[in-house]
């Protein structure tokens, strides 16, 4: 699934899923996911907002990297596509948008 980076200035704030990837591959019960960062494996809470109406995962370790992945010149971030794979139960592997998955965003 093809995901976004969520940013506010210079800074990245978290991870938008879209609600729905969100129907598609979280169920309710879900209460946290594995998400595997390059060699960082981090678990992440998912709030009751994120099936209601803020599809978006928020967390610190998450948001370092992300903007470790996103250096600019001038400071100020945007928004980038990112693949996020299903990799086991409630795991994913998050990282760069092949070819493929830069056709879906556009």
């Amino acid at each position: 699934m093809v995901v976004t980076s969520q940013c506010s200035g210079h800074r990245v704030t978290g991870l938008y899923v879209g609600a729905s990837n969100v129907r598609r591959y979280f169920p309710r019960s879900v209460k946290a996911i594995e998400l595997q960062l390059d060699h960082l494996r981090i678990e992440c809470g998912l709030t009751a907002h994120f099936w209601q109406d803020k599809p978006e995962i928020h967390d610190p370790r998450l948001c370092l990297w992300l903007e470790s992945k996103q250096r600019s010149g001038s400071g100020l971030r945007e928004p980038a596509p990112l693949s996020m794979i299903p990799s086991g139960k409630n795991s994913f592997t998050l990282g760069p948008v092949s070819l493929e998955g830069a056709k879906e965003v556009a």
